[in-house]
């Protein structure tokens, strides 16, 4: 984060960043769960790399200028360590959940026609938030915190690396591979989400949208849906501590 930018223009960027995250990882999973989509059906491979790229692109973008936290656990988790002002803590959080719904909207918008040819509801939900694949919460937390750790300890790890002084355009890179990897790795269970931002925001769209415009809407399944919110901001205090603590 450069602090001599003006904070308005450094919450732009997050506000855009987390769009960009959504837009393209969100986009590709309607480009695999829609039915009439030229990726339909294209696996979970295409998604993790969506992922991957859609967190690489905003960092290399913005991480000079906001940080591009674009996720509120890894700002909260910044703040309890002292790496991050508390003031700004909310301010963040809010311009990461407005870029999420806007990301979202753009979407839904963009991919209107596949919502109307796909009839499961499950696979109109993948396209805003996650779904634990076993209907387990306990299950749902568990892969969802220490995907959390492991990104935000190794991402922190990459981006201050002696191997990256000088280059953190590498190193921003580097943090997207990690994302690319985690999805792949710990995707199985629930997604994953490792972000409050990108499953709550989507999902109060999913909540408040009619049921005229996703065809078939089925239930925003609330009961799991404080886990991506709650694992994810313990997991933020977790993994940056572990990487302060030992590195910092």
């Amino acid at each position: 984060m450069d602090p001599s930018v003006d904070l308005w223009i450094r919450l732009a960027c997050e506000f855009i960043g987390t769009a960009i995250l959504i837009i393209i990882g969100n986009g590709t999973v309607a480009n695999v769960h829609l039915k009439g989509s030229k990726g339909y059906r294209g696996g979970w491979s295409l998604i993790a790399m969506g992922y991957g790229l859609g967190v690489m692109i905003p960092a290399m973008m913005f991480g000079g200028i906001s940080g591009s936290h674009i996720n509120p656990a890894f700002t909260l988790g910044l703040a309890i360590w002292g790496l991050f002002p508390w003031h700004l803590v909310p301010l963040y959080w809010l311009a990461q959940l407005l870029g999420a719904i806007a990301g979202q909207l753009a979407i839904v918008v963009t991919h209107k026609p596949y919502y109307d040819l796909t009839e499961d509801p499950e696979d109109v939900l993948a396209t805003f938030s996650t779904i634990n694949s076993a209907h387990s919460r306990l299950n749902g937390f568990l892969s969802e915190t220490l995907g959390s750790v492991v990104l935000f300890s190794c991402a922190l790890a990459l981006v201050h690396s002696p191997l990256m002084v000088g280059q953190q355009g590498v190193a921003h890179m580097g943090v997207g591979f990690l994302v690319w990897a985690l999805v792949v790795g710990l995707g199985g269970p629930t997604g994953p989400a490792l972000n409050p931002a990108r499953d709550f925001g989507p999902r109060l769209v999913h909540q408040l949208l009619p049921a005229s415009v996703l065809h078939v809407k089925g239930s925003s399944d609330w009961r799991y849906g404080w886990v991506p919110v709650a694992a994810p901001l313990l997991g933020g205090v977790i993994g940056v501590g572990g990487w302060y603590l030992l590195l910092g």
